[in-house]
This record gives C-alpha cells, structure tokens and sequence, in this order.
C-alpha cells in the first residue's frame, strides 16, 4: 500500500502517517496539490490519497481524472463536523477521517482500498492446479499470458504472480486496455512530454516507468490497437520505451502480465493481434477455468461474499440456507465469479433474517424476480420452462432489433451495477461500442444507469 499524503493540519496529519507507516504503508508526503500531481506525473506513484480538507478537494479529484490518473481521494480534517464531512465527499473524496487519527479507523481504510488482494479463495481441484504451476512460475521474470473468461479473476491471478515473485515488494501497476480510448492509452503506458498535444500540460510517466523494477499488469490486452501492439512489442524486445514527443528512449525494467477474455490463438488467426507480440507475451500461460467448471467454490465463495457484504451493510448474516447452495450449484454463472459476488450482494440486502433464504436469490436472467425455491428438472418443469420460453418469443415479435438489443445492454449494465468494462465484457462487445450505444441511448432520453468502478469513467 502506497500512501500519498497531502497538506499539515497542525501536525495531524502526518500523525496519521505514522499510523499507516505502523500498519506497513509506504508514506510520502507533500504540501499542497501542486506538489502532489507533481509527484504522480513523475512516477511517485500512490494507491491512495489522503488531502487536508482545507485545501480544494474538489481541484484535486478534477486534477486527477483530467490526467487519467486513478486513485481514490480521502478527506481529512480536524473534529467530526457532518457539515464538513459531506462538502468533501460531495466534491469527490471516498471517504472523510477526522482528526486526530483513530488508528483503528486509518487500519480500515487502508484495508479498504487494498481488498483487492492477492489471495484466492478456492476449494475446487480445477483451480488448486493453476495455482500450483502460478506458484512455479512466479520467481521468474518471465512474461504471463492469463486468459479466461471475463469475472474468472485474471487480475487476482497477476496479483498473486507478482506478490509470490522476486519483484514483491516493488510496484503492481495495473492498466485496463479495454477502458481507455486508444487515443490516450499510448500516453497512459508510454508517459509523455509537456506540450507533446493537445491537453499534454506537463510531462507525464507513464505506466511503464512507474512499473520500472515491478511488475506491469496489461489487462484486456486483446483490445488494444495494433499500432500500439508494435510499440508494446519493442518495449518487451529492448527493454526500453519512448515517451509520446520524447526524444530519448528510456530503459525500464519490468515483468509484463497479460490477460485477455478472448481466444488470443483465434485472434492472431483473424488479424486482430501481431503474431510475434502473442508469442512474446506467451511465454507462459495460465488458463482460469469459469465457475460452472469449479464447482467445489462456489460454496466458499458465496459464504466469502456474504460475510463482507454483510459487514460492510451493517447486516447481521449467520449462514446460507442448503436450498440457495442447491440454487447457486445450479447456476450457469456467465459472469463467473463477478457474478456470484453481485448475486450475494443482493442476497445480503434482500435477507430478511440471519439465514439467507431463497426468497432473498436474485439469479441473471430471473427478470428482477427472487427465486422462491430451487426445483429438480422434471417432465412438467422442462414443459413449463418451454412455455416460458414460447411466450418470452412471442414478446419479442414485433419489436425491432434496435430495442430488442437496447433493452439487453441496459439489463446487462443494470446487473453489472453500471461498470461499463464488466458489461462490454459479458455482451462480447468493445467498450467503444458500448459507450457509443449509450450515449445515444442517454440522446434518446433513455434512462442509462450511472457508471461506477470504470477507469474511464468520464468518457462513458
């Protein structure tokens, strides 16, 4: 954890630094917000920001998005005033700690921001296996293809590479290829010199360079452009990167992760993606199987989700009923893991007691409806499911393609709780396409769900 800390307040503050010191972050700090996007547009790098409250919160979360730099903003003032609390997060901060710093309460926030962990939780043979060959592969720097399907967790997967390697304890810079137009993705890997075009307003590192002696994560690779794909191929080959407008190539030294949703052998075939660069990335592989092949997690999982969603909702949850671990084996889970985390979400929020009941299961594809009991197939149930199937057709009859597909992208977005990324994972589309769609669905005055947990969410 990558602590950057912003402003004095008399001293509290960097109380407060101490205490992350304490729970094992690496603390640095600076006076004002100049100072600070100084420090991030030159490889600092953070994972999280914790502002005196009495500078402009606001200027800073601008700050940041307008240079594409991701990190989550944490307001910190001295006393508990509501008042102050909310002007902060209304103006962008995730979080408000008063000061002086309650060590419990920085403990949380740092854990927060690093759920995210390298830790699998798994109980299923299938998954034991590639676990057992990333553990082999780890302490080398060679490059790791990871593909899967969306939701399997590939970047879970690059996190346990890279805190079970050799390069542990330097940087895990993560870049999803998907997310970012390609106009700005060469500046977002490659950095870029002040003036290089338009908006370019000082010199940039770029993800390389701040990856330099870690590990540099490249998820969704498949998706980037091929003009780029040469310049990642020369990056890997020379070990060395040109800054976009930048007149002297850089040496960086980094261990390259990949991953990819699609079939990187079928897109080479296709055109989509430079042979020598699959080759290059593919110096290993790892395969995630999808969840209906790893039967033996969902129950960990489900029990996994239940547990923090409830904690983190304030909800007291004390078990799964065994009929929602029948209706969850059941389950086709084509959003994978993503998917069984959103449903136990729900589930948490939907229980009515301490036991997760059935009527609290909310399944994709149910149309928004519980499910009131899991049922064994059966000649009058497979009838049934024919007449649903009938009659959800004769629906659709009538209706153009256009509306037919709107209505698909708007459920698929609702389900992903508004994270376009997820969404034009699971329909199999671009996140260009995606964006497009729905900005010309927002046109139409058709209402789109807010986006959350996107890199580019501005673009959206």
């Amino acid at each position: 954890m990558r602590l950057l800390i912003v402003g004095s307040l008399d001293g509290h503050i960097s109380a407060a630094g101490k205490i992350a010191l304490s729970r094992g972050a690496k603390v640095a700090h600076v006076n004002d917000i100049d100072q600070a996007m100084h420090a991030l547009r030159n490889g600092q790098g953070a994972d999280l920001v914790m502002l005196d409250v009495n500078l402009d919160v606001q200027h800073m979360v601008e700050s940041l998005k307008r240079e594409r730099i991701n990190l989550p903003v944490v307001a910190c003032g001295i006393g508990s005033s509501s008042e102050i609390a909310v002007r902060a997060i209304r103006a962008g901060a995730k979080e408000y700690i008063p000061l002086p710093p309650d060590a419990e309460l920085i403990a949380a926030v740092l854990a927060a921001v690093a759920e995210e962990s390298s830790a699998f939780i798994f109980n299923d043979p299938n998954l034991k296996a590639v676990l057992k060959l990333a553990d082999q592969v780890a302490p080398s720097d060679a490059s790791i293809l990871i593909t899967g399907e969306s939701g399997t967790g590939k970047e879970v997967m690059a996190r346990y590479v890279h805190t079970h390697s050799k390069r542990s304890s330097k940087p895990f810079i993560s870049v999803n290829c998907a997310a970012i137009p390609e106009n700005l993705l060469e500046s977002e890997l490659f950095g870029h010199e002040k003036g290089a075009f338009t908006g370019a307003v000082a010199r940039r590192i770029g993800k390389f360079e701040e990856a330099n002696g870690g590990t540099l994560l490249l998820d969704e690779v498949s998706e980037m452009h091929p003009r780029l794909q040469a310049k990642l191929l020369r990056a890997l080959q020379e070990r060395e990167i040109d800054r976009v407008g930048g007149s002297q190539p850089v040496k960086v030294d980094f261990r390259l992760i990949a991953t990819s949703n699609r079939d990187m052998q079928d897109e080479v075939k296709k055109g989509n993606f430079r042979e020598d660069l699959f080759f290059r990335l593919n110096v290993m592989s790892l395969e995630l199987p999808p969840l209906r092949e790893r039967p033996g997690d969902i129950p960990v999982l489900a029990r996994h989700f239940a547990k923090k969603y409830g904690e983190a909702n304030g909800i007291k949850i004390d078990e799964i009923a065994p009929e929602v671990m029948k209706i969850l084996g059941a389950h086709e889970w084509r959003g994978n893991v993503r998917e069984l985390e959103n449903t136990m979400h729900r589930a948490v929020l939907l229980a009515t007691g301490p036991i997760i009941g059935p009527e609290a299961i909310m399944l994709t594809g149910g149309r928004g409806l519980p499910v009131s009991r899991p049922t064994e197939p059966t000649a009058a149930t497979d009838a049934a499911a024919k007449e649903v199937d009938a009659n959800g057709t004769a629906v659709l009859v009538g209706r153009t393609v256009a509306a037919v597909e709107r209505d698909l992208i708007i459920d698929t977005l609702s389900h992903c709780l508004g994270n376009r990324t997820h969404a034009a994972n699971i329909l199999g589309i671009s996140i260009r396409t995606l964006r497009n769609k729905l900005k010309l669905y927002s046109e139409e005055g058709v209402m789109v769900p807010p986006s959350h947990g996107d890199v580019d969410q501005a673009s959206a």
